[in-house]
């Protein structure tokens, strides 16, 4: 696996894709340091701290559960070295609901050694996905 922290990110979000299409955190795993710590704004249905490889699988499921659709529809790397700045769109349907929405999260991204070891993701509207998401 490669160390250039841009490969590991395009590695880590195929892997993603993957994992949302058939629910296996196994190719996800390799991108994940031990320690990673992703932190979620907890307004958000998947808010909080995780941490570790248990605390990142149940942030996928967690995630899962929320959207039935998460595609990534336009990533532009705004830093390429560590920490990475990454300005992704997002289009995502609500599981519970059904309803649509596209926005723009900014995420910090520190990889270290080939692996993800934090993860910092800043929405624009927290209100508007958690209202998207509760029936």
């Amino acid at each position: 696996m490669s160390t250039d922290p841009v490969a590991v990110l395009e590695g880590m979000y195929a892997a993603e894709a993957e994992y949302l299409a058939a629910g296996d955190f196994a190719p996800l795993a390799p991108f994940f340091a031990p320690d990673v710590v992703l932190h979620q704004a907890d307004a958000l249905p998947y808010g909080g701290v995780w941490r570790g490889h248990e605390g990142i699988e149940a942030f996928f499921a967690a995630m899962s559960r929320a959207w039935d659709v998460f595609d990534l529809a336009k990533q532009e790397f705004l830093a390429t070295t560590s920490p990475l700045v990454v300005l992704t769109h997002v289009h995502a349907r609500a599981r519970a609901t059904g309803r649509e929405l596209d926005f723009p999260i900014l995420q910090t991204i520190t990889v270290a050694a080939g692996r993800v070891t934090e993860v910092r993701p800043f929405y624009w509207d927290t209100a508007a996905i958690a209202a998207a998401c509760s029936t």
